[in-house]
């Protein structure tokens, strides 16, 4: 009978697997999970499932009504990055007040619902900027050691989803890794270097002027510093 699976109790087995799936290929999404159902509604507590980028949703968490709800919210999440209780009602005043209050909740009358009201907790995950580190620096040690601190994912190399380049090896294979990720289209590429330097380097580069002025260098803010995590 109806609610007396195993999903019903816990995390669906497919939907986790494939929102693993997701986070490891670095896609967005957004986790719907049901908290609250009131009959009659054709979703239970626990029913969960992943909103794609492009509006597609895998998994279960009402009917068309309440999917065509979910959806509309959890595209607008992916760009908020925030999480939020949502909760659809048949009509106005169908229920009391949303759980957790209007802090991160929202109410939504949908009459086409057939009844009952759902709440549904959202959850977007985005993906973290991604950022390499090239060099065996002092300053290249130290960023790598911040950057998972302030939301950044390090990576080896040069993936075509990389957010910035940072080159701190000191004049060591500078200029290929400059060119690779000027030419891939990474929008931040910097090279720590005195100004001096920083600005032969650039001047050799084998791209046109407009790559050349896209380096940032001396890479990142003048605030003084001096030492590798000051200036990381």
């Amino acid at each position: 009978p109806e609610g007396c699976t195993s999903e019903r109790h816990g995390v669906n087995p497919t939907v986790a697997a494939r929102a693993d799936e997701l986070r490891q290929a670095r896609l967005p999404f957004v986790h719907a999970r049901v908290v609250r159902a009131e009959r009659p509604t054709s979703a239970k507590p626990g029913d969960e499932a992943v909103v794609l980028a492009d509006g597609t949703i895998e998994g279960f968490v009402g009917g068309v009504c309440a999917e065509a709800t979910v959806r509309a919210q959890s595209l607008s999440l992916l760009d908020s990055g925030d999480s939020l209780l949502l909760r659809i009602l048949p009509e106005e005043g169908a229920a009391g007040p949303l759980l957790g209050g209007s802090d991160g909740s929202l109410t939504v009358v949908n009459p086409c619902l057939s009844g009952g009201t759902l709440e549904i907790f959202l959850e977007p995950v985005v993906p973290a900027p991604t950022v390499a580190v090239m060099g065996e620096s002092p300053i290249a040690v130290a960023l790598a050691d911040l950057a998972p601190r302030v939301g950044l994912q390090v990576v080896p190399g040069l993936p075509g989803d990389l957010t910035a380049l940072v080159v701190a090896s000191h004049g060591r294979d500078e200029e290929d890794a400059l060119v690779a990720a000027l030419r891939a289209g990474v929008p931040y590429v910097g090279l720590v270097a005195s100004p001096k330097r920083g600005a032969a380097v650039v001047a050799g580069l084998e791209v046109d002027d407009a790559a050349r002025a896209a380096v940032h260098t001396p890479a990142g803010l003048d605030i003084g510093a001096r030492t590798p995590a000051d200036i990381a």
